[in-house]
């Protein structure tokens, strides 16, 4: 084994906790007061009604957009057969 392979294994080698390991650590979470689960999902929950309302509002602003169009696309299909029965209407008038 090289030098690194043994520092690997001493350094990752299995030891045990001292012996007021768990003392201490019920102690410390004993000390932390619980924080309130509702005051995060208010949060939580009024920032997801901010997105699907953000959403909502640019989802239906881009549908109006293809609304209008298909209304000006339509309104340039109607005007130009107007102009061209207008043009025919003309050289059949000036021969």
């Amino acid at each position: 084994m090289d030098w690194l392979e043994q520092e690997l294994k001493n350094t990752l080698a299995r030891k045990d906790p001292p012996p007021d390991f768990a003392r201490r650590v019920l102690r410390g979470v004993a000390r932390r007061a619980p924080s309130p689960v509702w005051r995060h999902s208010r949060w939580l929950a009024a920032a997801a009604a901010v997105v699907v309302i953000t959403g909502g509002a640019a989802a239906w602003r881009e549908h109006q957009g293809f609304v209008a169009k298909e209304q000006v696309m339509l309104a340039f299909r109607i005007a130009a057969v107007k102009v061209n029965h207008i043009q025919t209407h003309i050289q059949e008038a000036a021969r």
